[in-house]
């Protein structure tokens, strides 16, 4: 377990984070079980389960300030819902309707063309594909 905190400390030093107590404990329940998509909400339940005392507020401040750093990606897949992804290479997502499950799709698996062009002095950083599942109806 120790050389897991190491690893997590390294990890926030390198992307420019002060390694506190709190942003340790979260990356530890964030990162433990490899790619993984949560809400803030989720990620607020596991601490609790795990005796980590952090208010949802803490949790929504680390989980934005982890974006930042390059560490997650945001994925907006409805307006009230905002998931955290763990796996920030180029990927894109199935949506699971009525369960609210999100799944990676590999980036190999689609094709995107015809772009628009960006608008003067922008650029496209990614594209992200959300193709939304539901149960088939008999």
């Amino acid at each position: 377990m120790a050389d897991a905190i190491t690893d997590v400390e390294t990890r926030l030093r390198t992307c420019g984070l002060r390694p506190t107590r709190q942003r340790i404990a979260l990356a530890d329940l964030l990162f433990a079980k490899g790619d993984r998509h949560l809400t803030v909400e989720e990620l607020h339940e596991e601490a609790a389960a795990a005796g980590v005392p952090v208010s949802l507020a803490t949790v929504y401040n680390t989980l934005h300030q982890f974006t930042e750093a390059g560490l997650i990606r945001v994925l907006a897949v409805e307006s009230q819902k905002t998931y955290f992804d763990t796996n920030v290479s180029d990927h894109h997502h199935f949506f699971v309707e009525g369960r609210n499950e999100v799944l990676d799709i590999p980036v190999s698996n689609i094709e995107i063309g015809n772009l628009p062009a960006a608008p003067d002095g922008m650029e496209i950083s990614h594209v992200d594909v959300i193709i939304r599942l539901r149960e088939k109806k008999s």
